[in-house]
C-alpha cells in the first residue's frame, strides 16, 4: 500500500500561518542540504493531494517556476508540475490546472482509494483545514514537520480539531544551517 507523507512548513510554536494566512515568518534561505531533504522525500512521490485553497498558489506557482530554465527552483518546479495532483473540493467542478484530477468525495475513502492503487508514494500539502482533516482521521503515514526558527502570537493550527490522541514515534530529528529543524515522525499503529 502506498504512503501519504506530510509535508508542512511550522512556526515554533505550531501554527503554519498566521490568522489572515500569512506566511511572512518562513524561512527562505534554505541551505543545501534542506533542499537535498526534500529532494529525496518527494523523489518517491508521484501523486500530490491538494486542499483546493492551497492548490490555487500552489500549482500555478510551481508551473511558473517549471517554465523557466533559469529559475534556480526549476528542477523542483518540474517535479511538483509534471506530478499528478488529486485537488480536494466542494466548489470546483473542473479541474482548472493541467495534470489535475478534483477528488470531491469523502475524504477517507477518496484517500484509501488513493493509497490503494499501483504507484509511489502520496504527499499531501495544504492549508489548515485540509491538512486538519487529514490528521484527524487518521490517513498521515509520514510527517515531515519543517519547524522554522519562529513564533508568532496567533494563526492556524493543524492539530486543533482531533478528538483523541494520536500517538507518534520520532523517526529522526535533523537539524539545519538556515535554522529549520525537520521532525519525522510515524503514527504509532495497534
Amino acid at each position: 500500500m502506498r504512503k501519504l507523507k506530510l509535508q508542512v512548513q511550522t512556526t515554533l510554536n505550531g501554527y503554519i500561518a498566521g490568522p489572515n494566512g500569512e506566511m511572512d515568518w518562513m524561512t527562505y534561505n534554505w541551505d543545501d542540504a534542506l533542499k537535498n531533504y526534500v529532494t529525496n522525500l518527494t523523489k518517491p512521490v508521484d501523486c500530490i493531494v491538494l486542499g483546493r485553497n492551497l492548490a490555487q498558489g500552489f500549482i500555478p506557482y510551481w508551473a511558473s517556476v517549471a517554465a523557466d530554465p533559469h529559475n534556480p527552483e526549476f528542477s523542483a518546479g518540474r517535479k511538483f508540475t509534471d506530478t499528478h495532483k488529486v485537488v480536494f473540493t466542494k466548489t470546483l467542478d473542473e479541474p482548472v490546472w493541467a495534470n489535475t484530477v478534483l477528488a470531491k468525495g469523502d475524504l477517507t475513502e477518496e484517500i484509501n482509494a488513493l493509497k490503494s492503487q499501483n504507484g509511489k508514494d502520496i504527499i499531501a500539502y495544504g492549508g489548515a483545514t485540509f491538512v486538519s482533516a487529514l490528521i484527524r482521521q487518521g490517513l498521515i503515514d509520514e510527517y515531515h514537520l519543517f519547524i522554522n526558527p519562529t513564533a508568532i502570537g496567533q494563526g492556524m493550527v493543524i492539530f486543533r480539531e482531533l478528538d483523541a490522541n494520536q500517538q507518534l514515534t520520532l523517526i529522526r530529528a535533523t537539524a539545519f544551517d538556515c535554522g529549520i529543524v525537520v521532525l519525522h515522525y510515524e503514527p504509532k499503529r495497534s
